[in-house]
């Protein structure tokens, strides 16, 4: 390890592995468990130990690989402790201590496709739209930034905008591509346009990365001229697929996409030949319209158009229903509601309904039994090759810790053995980290990654790794308090 001055928490104070309570502002923050906060306070007493046994200073130790397989060996024997040994993160001991060993588990060269991205937009028209006084986002520990002091009422939210996107996303991660998403809103109230986020797709473009970014159109049916405006984003905008969210809609009524509405949405994207729905379930708004936050018609629409690629953006996770084994009709909320659909409507694995994993994997870290089960039923039922690498980034910041992470993540024999699940092995890890998904949007992963070792983000990043700096915070809410400050927080 080389010693370094670092400007960025240069006592150590963060963990490289951030288990806390942050929400990516579409569900409330939900409090650790003492499981979790035994996590964290063992993970410090182990950087401690371990910075002085390398003679290191604790920032030092904690950015390298040493510093994260330290904190996930310390969430194992926090785990192991209360009892929950379904899932763990599969790493030798010596690999806290033994740099070249942490580096070749918890590092990788596997093409990372990231489907599920977000910012900001600072200066954008939704800020009008917000009530006297409400300053959105404003209790974000990154919101504290330089930008912060630079004239204007919401100057902070640049701390949230494209720069500290392209940093936390390409140069504190090793993520190689992504796709841009949309929060569910009106057409006046978009904390990120259409218009801005193919910006931010320039910007990239300007940096030699062109490959590196796709767009969602943003599509509610269910709401006035959103059908009419899909020709617009794929021709002027080129979006690569639609995201939508059921849950949302005028008055709070939803939709399905097996009613009229969301049959003719379905149609229109058939005839424009985007044929890939990005679909928002699980991690429901609030309780009116709860029943279109479910997976129920999934399964019916997949039988239905079967060349239509249907990618179930959180896979119907829900932080209250524990996940669990499948058995019978599973339960009546949560994951099982995507696999129920798709064995009552005959969709076999494999087919054109894809799981992702944004905030749900990030969640799920906290609890490794849960995610055992979460990621062995999608595996099992949706299949190997449908299996989606997302993260919900920015609002965790940087995702390079849930990558870490999901590499090392395996499912216990004993669950292995009980329920069916696969072993993950670096085969299926490295489809979902970006193979699976690049399948999806056509991409060659090969052709592509030729380009990405040469571009101007790669070679920014070389130069940025001689003495990285990365923050280790997060964006999004962690408290009620914060999730309510938030606009339409709740509100489907």
């Amino acid at each position: 390890m080389i010693p370094s001055k670092s400007r960025i928490d240069p006592d150590g104070n963060r963990l490289p592995i951030k288990l806390d309570t942050t929400s990516n502002g579409e569900f409330e923050p939900v409090p650790l468990s003492p499981v979790n906060c035994a996590a964290n306070r063992l993970a410090h007493e182990a950087a401690d130990k371990n910075a002085k046994r390398l003679a290191v200073s604790r920032r030092d130790f904690l950015v390298s690989a040493c510093g994260a397989a330290s904190t996930l060996l310390a969430f194992n024997v926090a785990n192991a402790a209360a009892g929950k040994v379904g899932g763990f993160f599969n790493l030798p001991n010596e690999a806290a201590l033994e740099p070249a060993l942490a580096q070749a588990r918890i590092g990788g060269d596997e093409f990372i496709f990231d489907v599920q991205g977000h910012f900001v937009d600072p200066n954008g028209a939704w800020l009008q739209k917000l009530a006297p006084g409400v300053k959105p986002l404003s209790q974000m520990p990154k919101t504290g930034c330089a930008l912060a002091s630079e004239p204007g009422a919401y100057s902070y939210l640049r701390c949230l905008g494209p720069d500290e996107f392209i940093k936390d996303v390409f140069l504190d991660s090793d993520t190689d591509m992504m796709v841009l998403s949309f929060v569910p809103s009106r057409p006046d109230a978009e904390p990120l346009t259409i218009q801005t986020a193919d910006a931010v797709r320039k910007i990239v473009d300007r940096m030699e990365g062109m490959h590196r970014l796709l767009l969602h159109g943003r599509v509610n049916p269910n709401q006035a001229a959103d059908l009419d405006s899909m020709d617009e984003l794929k021709e002027r905008w080129g979006v690569s697929a639609w995201k939508t969210y059921t849950q949302f809609g005028p008055q709070g009524k939803g939709y399905f996409l097996s009613d009229e509405i969301g049959t003719r949405f379905i149609e229109k994207a058939r005839e424009l030949g985007v044929n890939i729905i990005c679909v928002h379930k699980g991690l429901p708004f609030g309780k009116q319209s709860y029943e279109h936050s479910k997976c129920t018609d999934i399964g019916v629409v997949a039988k239905r158009f079967p060349d239509v690629a249907f990618l179930v953006y959180h896979s119907g996770f829900v932080t209250g229903v524990p996940e669990r084994a499948f058995e019978g009709r599973g339960a009546d909320d949560g994951i099982d509601t995507l696999i129920r659909s798709l064995i009552e409507n005959d969709v076999a694995p494999n087919s054109n309904v894809y799981a992702e994993l944004g905030s749900t994997w990030r969640y799920l870290m906290r609890e490794p039994e849960a995610a055992a089960h979460a990621l062995g039923k999608l595996l099992k039922y949706c299949g190997e090759n449908n299996v989606l690498w997302g993260t919900d980034s920015i609002w965790y910041g940087s995702p390079q810790d849930q990558i870490q992470a999901f590499r090392v993540f395996q499912i216990a024999q004993d669950l292995r053995d009980r329920h069916g699940y696969p072993e993950i092995t670096p085969r299926i890890r490295a489809k979902i980290f970006g193979l699976n998904a690049a399948k999806v949007y056509a991409i060659s992963p090969d052709e592509v990654q030729k380009y990405l070792r040469r571009d101007g983000i790669a070679q920014e990043r070389l130069g940025y790794l001689e003495h990285p700096e990365p923050h280790f915070l997060t964006y999004g809410p962690k408290t009620r308090r914060e999730f309510l400050n938030l606009p339409g927080a709740g509100q489907p």
